[in-house]
């Protein structure tokens, strides 16, 4: 449809949550074809699941088990559908984190983020993504490829050679992280050249505000996308400048941290992702990034759902006293108790010594009630405090270190 992608990006969105009554049956059946989920989904009918809330009965799959997986079954650990010598490609991320790739089709799906950037036939994209052994460089050749635009296969670095190639090709996109397009911009200013860039599509850093404008200011539009190298595109700016519109390729769930539990629309909680993607089916993968759904319809006319963008890291785990808390000690804690809403470990310092504070959204009952099961889950002693239903912040934190490290 003119304008969009596809028509998915404007199906209604009760259409969109019909249709996964077909889709995650079918992606379930296909995961269990792939070692390592059928052993994690060997009590799962895939018949029955056919909605979000059957999804989210579904154990969550966290980065530290993929690790541990691709260790003792290199390299890919038993999750995907395919042997390594069927991909096109075998990335490595630091960790180091194997993830493969296959060049038919727009494998991870950015092609939609660019379209929506309004990259297209025409253009000339400078990918500044790495393409040695990190996935990046290729995602966004792919979805060059896949909007017909031409691709100047750049990398990172070598700026004065960035420039030149700029200048004398007239590239008129730039792809790559948000900050280093400021260094190309400066070194064409020493240089005394002028760049041909209207737009930028950019992502694996933070898009400041401030950073926008600058662009803004040269005459390049800024947009950012959410993208990860085991999931590929998950969620995308557009024109609208209003959050970020979850792909059509991925099923996108907020939860609370430390379980698999989605959190009411607006709460800040951990991103996990199921991806659609059949040759690398994760099912469920936490990504431990925060963020939060927001509600209503994009203005640019796309009916998916919106997240407000990454806010921060999920994984807050925290030594105390020499010992660490985890989320899930956390979210433990609060399992053992119907009357609490929510809590939060505050780790702070008094003199020289460690200290923990532990506050509990709860109705009614005292501090000392829960002396018990916070020794127990958290296997430390602290001060308890009972506040408020609705008074502990809204940024998905459930370990709060304040201790200055300066």
């Amino acid at each position: 449809m003119a304008g969009y992608y596809d028509d998915l990006e404007i199906r209604d969105p009760e259409e969109r949550e019909a249709a996964l009554a077909e889709i995650l049956p079918a992606a379930i059946a296909r995961a269990r074809t792939a070692p390592a989920l059928a052993r994690l989904l060997r009590e799962v009918d895939p018949a029955g699941v056919t909605t979000r809330a059957a999804l989210s009965s579904l154990p969550v799959i966290r980065k530290s088990e993929l690790s541990e997986a691709q260790k003792k079954t290199p390299p890919f650990g038993g999750f995907t559908t395919r042997l390594a010598a069927e991909f096109d490609h075998i990335f490595q991320s630091p960790g180091p984190i194997y993830e493969p790739g296959r060049k038919a089709g727009d494998w991870w799906r950015l092609g939609r983020f660019l379209h929506a950037a309004g990259v297209g036939r025409g253009d000339i994209m400078q990918n500044c993504f790495a393409y040695h052994l990190t996935p990046a460089g290729m995602m966004f050749e792919s979805g060059a490829r896949a909007v017909d635009a031409a691709v100047l296969p750049a990398g990172t670095g070598q700026t004065e050679m960035q420039v030149r190639a700029a200048v004398d090709i007239g590239t008129t996109v730039y792809a790559g992280t948000p900050d280093f397009l400021n260094v190309i911009l400066e070194k064409a200013d020493q240089m005394g050249e002028r760049l041909s860039l209207r737009r930028a599509v950019v992502g694996g850093g933070a898009l400041f505000p401030s950073l926008r404008a600058l662009y803004a200011d040269r005459g390049i539009a800024t947009l950012q996308c959410y993208a990860t190298a085991d999931l590929g595109n998950i969620a995308f700016e557009t024109d609208a400048m209003d959050g970020m519109v979850v792909d059509e390729g991925v099923i996108v769930e907020i939860v609370r941290p430390g379980t698999g539990d989605p959190v009411p629309d607006g709460e800040v909680g951990e991103v996990v992702v199921t991806t659609l993607n059949p040759d690398y089916p994760l099912i469920r993968f936490a990504t431990g990034d925060l963020s939060a759904v927001l509600p209503g319809i994009s203005p640019c006319g796309r009916t998916n759902m919106r997240i407000k963008g990454w806010m921060g890291r999920a994984d807050q785990t925290t030594k105390i006293k020499g010992m660490f808390v985890r989320p899930e000690q956390v979210a433990a804690l609060v399992a053992r108790h119907p009357e609490i809403a929510r809590a939060r470990v505050i780790a702070d310092r008094d003199g020289e010594m460690d200290v923990m504070t532990v506050q509990l959204e709860a109705e009614g009952g005292a501090a000392d009630d829960y002396a018990g099961s916070v020794s127990e889950t958290l296997k430390l002693k602290g001060q308890i405090q009972i506040v408020p239903r609705g008074s502990l912040p809204n940024d998905g934190k459930v370990i709060e270190d304040r201790r200055s490290y300066d």
